[in-house]
C-alpha cells in the first residue's frame, strides 16, 4: 500500500470495508446514506441521530464553555472503518467516528457542529488536559496510567491486540516474534506491550501512524505490525493479496471516551449517551455499517464503568 494513493483508490480496493472510507455519513437532519456501497439497497446505513435540544448538564466546566457554540472531538484520521478522514473531501467515517456523532447529539451538538481534530496517540492526554479537544474519540484504550492524567467514560468497544503480517510469513502469534522487528504507533499501549521480554522482539520501532506501519510491512523494513484487530482488518482488507491478520488476540483493550480530569458532570452525561444509543439500537446499527462490513458479527456492547 502506497500512501499517496487516493481516497478513490483506497476505496475501490475496500471492498469489505467501504463503509468506513467510501460513505456519507447520515447527519441528524437528512436520512442516513448508504456507506458500504453507495447505490445499493441491501447495504447497511449509519444512523441519523436526534439532537437533543435542550440537553440538562450542571456542574461541568468543560459543557458551560461550549454549550450552544461548538464540541471538538479529538479522533484518528488514518483507521479505516473506525476514525478515516477522506483526504480529498475531509470527510469523517468510521465507527468510532459514529460514536462521536452520536453522544456530541445527546449534548446538543448537531453534526455541523462539530469540529473535528486529529490528534496522534503520543498527543492525547496533553490535547484533552489542555482544552485542547473537548472530547476524545479514537481507539483510546483506557487504563490506569492513563486515568492519572484524564478522565474517561465508557468503554464503548473491547478490541484486542493482534498482528497484521505478510500472506507468506511464519509469524502465526506472539510466540513467533523473538528475533523479529515489529511496528506500531508511537505513544499506543500495543507498542509499550510488545517491548515487553515475554515477546523477545528484536526491534519495536515506533511510528507516528499506522499507515507508515504497513508500509514498512510492505516493504520488508519490519516483519509485523500491531495494533488492535479492529485496526489491522481495515489494512488487511485494503491489500488481501499481500497482507493478512494473525487472528490470535493477546490482550483486551477497552475503548473509552477521553475527557477533562475531574469533570464528572459530563463524564456521566457522555456515559448516559453511550447507554441510551446501545439500548435504542444505534450502536448495533452503526458497528454494522462499519466495522461490520468486515464480516465480523457485532459484539455484545460493554458495560460503562462508572467509576
Amino acid at each position: 500500500m502506497k500512501l499517496r494513493k487516493t481516497a478513490v483508490v483506497a476505496c475501490a480496493a475496500l471492498s469489505l470495508f467501504a463503509a468506513a472510507a467510501c460513505g456519507k455519513d447520515g447527519s441528524p437532519d437528512d436520512k442516513p446514506k448508504d456507506n458500504a456501497n453507495p447505490g445499493s439497497s441491501d447495504a447497511p446505513k449509519t444512523p441519523a441521530y436526534t439532537v437533543n435540544k435542550d440537553p440538562k448538564i450542571t456542574g461541568s466546566p468543560t459543557f458551560d464553555r461550549i454549550k450552544g457554540k461548538k464540541i471538538t472531538i479529538g479522533t484518528k484520521a488514518d483507521q479505516p472503518n473506525l476514525g478515516f478522514e477522506n483526504p480529498t473531501t475531509g470527510e469523517r467515517t468510521g465507527f468510532d467516528i459514529e460514536i462521536a456523532k452520536m453522544i456530541a447529539a445527546d449534548l446538543g451538538f448537531s453534526e455541523k457542529q462539530i469540529e473535528w481534530k486529529t490528534v496522534p496517540s503520543e498527543s492525547r492526554e496533553t490535547q484533552i488536559a489542555s482544552g485542547g479537544v473537548d472530547l476524545y474519540v479514537g481507539t483510546y484504550t483506557i487504563n490506569d496510567e492513563r486515568k492519572k492524567q484524564v478522565d474517561f467514560a465508557g468503554p464503548y468497544y473491547i478490541a484486542g491486540q493482534d498482528l497484521l503480517v505478510k500472506k507468506d510469513s511464519d509469524i502465526k502469534g506472539p510466540d513467533d516474534l523473538k528475533g523479529k522487528k515489529v511496528c506500531s504507533a508511537t505513544g499506543s499501549t500495543p507498542l509499550k506491550r510488545i517491548k515487553e521480554k515475554q515477546y523477545g522482539v528484536k526491534e519495536a520501532k515506533a511510528q507516528q501512524g499506522y499507515q507508515l506501519c504497513v508500509q514498512e510491512l510492505t516493504n520488508g523494513t519490519v516483519d509485523a505490525v500491531t495494533t488492535d484487530d479492529t485496526i489491522l482488518k481495515g489494512y488487511a482488507a485494503q491489500n488481501p493479496d499481500q497482507l493478512r491478520v494473525v487472528g490470535k488476540t493477546f490482550s483486551e483493550e477497552p475503548y473509552g471516551v477521553g475527557l477533562k480530569k475531574g469533570d464528572d458532570a459530563l463524564r456521566d452525561a457522555v456515559n448516559n449517551a453511550i447507554e441510551a444509543h446501545v439500548k435504542s439500537g444505534d450502536w448495533k446499527a452503526a458497528y454494522d455499517a462499519t466495522l461490520g462490513q468486515s464480516g465480523a458479527a457485532a459484539p455484545e456492547p460493554p458495560a460503562v464503568d462508572r467509576y
